[in-house]
């Protein structure tokens, strides 16, 4: 795995190298140089292009995460806050390391290069190609009982709409429960997963995946309309900068929920609401929901005029309807 990142580390500036002074720099043949080109583009889906002459480069520059630059750009408030950030090339998923990790430190974030099996809401596949998006889960500690942090997945979504606006990001939306979108297309996903005693404490780790500049060819399996920074903004920030401001926001975020609940991320949302008086399907385990959205209680719930009453839904999964479905919904 060293030899990889070593040789990726030596492309990433995008120039051509030849295979001759990449094999002197590495202290390795140039037939193994070759054979971790292959790895490379088999195992990570990585393109290299190989002229002869000429020697191997990637199609363009390729910005690589380093730990050290990331928590020198922090906030004073987000770097007492950090347990540690740990950089890895590749994971079947943060939020799977960060779970099975018991030795970590609260405040800990774990960062993937790359991801093989990332996971998003009710089971689906995150796509995470190669340092191509951001993929990291925080972990958070909690001495209440889990029951208390119903509401953080929201304020979590804030925090992350909060710091993309600040990076000239407009247009962005919030989908209940934590969907962050653009015009309708997921550009941010959110999962929470918690571990502890029903009366506490608890641990809970916050996995989070933001689409920076998806490869169209690696996308072909999403199963929603999707959008990344690069389609909306044309020259996004460095994944640097992008990392450094969402933990700017979210490592605060997390006891700044604790001691005050969902009170200050609610004006926020209800800014960003992308689905509040539109009307709805919401799915449940056993029936369909369909209604108009009148957004949310203090709590976080989502709220759904249904049938001539407001009803209160703690969890589900919503679509917004087209007016076709809406001509012919059957009220449940």
């Amino acid at each position: 795995m060293q030899s990889l990142r070593n040789i990726l580390s030596l492309l990433a500036d995008g120039r051509f190298h030849s295979g001759t002074a990449l094999a002197s720099r590495l202290g390795i043949s140039r037939t193994a140089v070759w054979k971790q080109i292959q790895r490379l583009s088999e195992q990570y889906n990585i393109p290299v292009q190989a002229v002869q002459g000429r020697g191997y480069r990637l199609p363009a520059p390729l910005e690589l995460l380093d730990a050290d630059t990331i928590i020198a750009e922090l906030s004073p408030t987000a770097r007492a806050s950090l347990g540690r950030l740990q950089i890895e090339w590749s994971l079947e998923s943060t939020s799977q390391w960060l779970m099975q990790s018991s030795d970590v430190p609260c405040g800990t974030v774990v960062v993937a290069e790359h991801q093989s099996r990332g996971r998003g809401r009710r089971g689906r596949e995150w796509v995470s190609p190669f340092a191509a998006n951001l993929t990291f889960s925080l972990l958070g500690c909690f001495q209440g009982a889990p029951a208390n942090l119903a509401g953080l997945s929201l304020a979590v979504a804030v925090s992350v709409v909060r710091a993309l606006s600040a990076l000239g990001v407009e247009g962005l939306g919030l989908k209940w429960p934590n969907d962050i979108q653009w015009q309708g297309k997921k550009l941010c996903g959110i999962l929470l997963e918690m571990q502890g005693e029903a009366g506490g404490p608890c641990r809970l780790v916050c996995g989070i995946g933001l689409n920076v500049s998806m490869p169209q060819g690696v996308a072909q399996d999403i199963e929603q309309p999707w959008t990344d920074l690069q389609r909306i903004m044309g020259r996004p920030p460095s994944r640097h900068q992008l990392l450094t401001a969402l933990l700017d926001e979210l490592m605060p975020a997390l006891p700044r929920y604790e001691q005050e609940g969902l009170q200050p991320f609610l004006s926020d949302w209800r800014r960003w609401d992308a689905v509040a008086g539109k009307s709805v399907q919401l799915f449940l385990p056993q029936r369909t929901v369909h209604g108009r959205a009148i957004g949310i209680d203090a709590q976080g719930n989502l709220l759904i005029e249904h049938a001539g009453r407001q009803e209160t839904y703690c969890s589900g999964e919503i679509s917004l309807r087209t007016e076709m479905e809406q001509d012919h919904a059957i009220t449940d």
